[in-house]
């Protein structure tokens, strides 16, 4: 009998123990759900400040993306790279291009608190490759500084990748850059451009200049370089400040060389509309990509924020809504004059060093 009743009591332990057990996995699995359901939506709400945000595990393949970083622009590309790491939980790596004399400030900044986690290698330009490549004209300073052309070397930074995304420094990204990365490229094209007869960016007037949707607004149809090549001077042109670039058909196709090809040959001969008023660095894309490269979603590319009215064209519910915001144009949102620079201060992070800072908060406009 006693010992029925022991074989009883040892069961009946064994059976609370796997009760136990059972409630405590149980647990664990709620508050591991929990957890995890938490830190996939808090970093990503919109009302809260990006002071605010916790940084998250940083999940799949590499995205990389590439950005140039010119010393008096510095503040700019850190404020888009801000943007775009707090808007994604992708394991995004960035790619920094600029010259030997912006290196030591671009680590001093790239090392506040708010940009500990940001993955990022620092690549230096070679001025040098542009030699007989840039026309000596003292009104296109601005215009032929070495980083314009950073983005006609993209597969020299990367050489393992076999796609990425480029961005001008004067962009805001308020979507996922995922997003952007998994634009579909047709067979044969090595990068997707945003058409400027696509979206509501279409009707956007360049100062100086007038409208430049099409390819006669950058272009000289009259040069004989140009009439060979049998393109349409009313088609659509393109802005070059976002690219999703397929390297491999980059590599493949020499695109790097010919638009080597098509800068040298305008030193020579003159080959640009003599109505264009800002960049050179958008002929040569423009007659190396004709009609051979794929779309960008609309919304990953609202230009001309930088121009004359655009806080009337855009409504503040459509810039909220946009995925990609660029200030393309003469005002700059660090700079005086520009619309929408509240967006753009959202990213902003402080210089450590005290060199660089939003111009219209000091004198006068504090």
């Amino acid at each position: 009998m006693r010992k029925v009743n022991v074989v009883i009591l040892v069961l009946l332990g064994v059976a609370f123990l796997i009760i136990i057990q059972r409630n405590l996995l149980n647990l664990s699995d709620f508050l591991h759900k929990e957890t995890t359901h938490t830190g996939a939506i808090l970093p990503f709400e919109a009302e809260l400040s990006p002071d605010f945000r916790v940084d998250v595990a940083r999940t799949g393949d590499e995205i990389p993306v590439v950005i140039s970083a010119a010393e008096e622009r510095l503040g700019a590309a850190v404020a888009a790279m801000n943007s775009i790491y707090q808007n994604t939980k992708a394991n995004v790596v960035f790619t920094v291009v600029t010259l030997n004399d912006t290196v030591d400030h671009l680590k001093v900044w790239l090392s506040s608190p708010r940009l500990k986690n940001i993955k990022y290698k620092i690549v230096l330009f070679k001025p040098e490759l542009l030699i007989g490549k840039t026309p000596k004209n003292s009104q296109l300073v601005e215009t032929t500084k070495p980083l314009t052309f950073a983005r006609y070397y993209l597969p020299s930074y990367l050489p393992e990748a076999e796609k990425a995304i480029y961005l001008d420094d004067d962009i805001i990204v308020q979507g996922d850059i995922k997003d952007l990365y998994e634009t579909s490229l047709k067979s044969g094209h090595a990068a997707a451009f945003s058409d400027d007869c696509d979206s509501a960016s279409a009707k956007g007037i360049v100062r100086g200049a007038g409208n430049q949707n099409n390819y006669i607004g950058f272009l000289d149809f009259k040069k004989e370089a140009i009439k060979q090549l049998g393109m349409r001077a009313n088609t659509c042109s393109f802005n070059p400040g976002v690219i999703v670039a397929n390297l491999t058909e980059w590599k493949n196709s020499n695109i790097t060389g010919q638009l080597e090809h098509w800068m040298t040959l305008n030193t020579q001969e003159d080959l640009y509309s003599k109505t264009l008023a800002e960049s050179i660095t958008t002929p040569p894309l423009l007659i190396v990509f004709y009609k051979r490269h794929s779309a960008v979603d609309p919304m990953w590319h609202i230009r001309h924020l930088g121009t004359t009215g655009a806080g009337n064209r855009y409504s503040p519910q459509f810039v909220k809504a946009a995925k990609l915001l660029h200030w393309n144009g003469h005002y700059k949102p660090w700079g005086r004059g520009s619309s929408f620079t509240d967006v753009w201060d959202k990213w902003f992070i402080p210089d450590p060093t005290g060199k660089f800072y939003p111009i219209r908060r000091h004198g006068g406009e504090k």
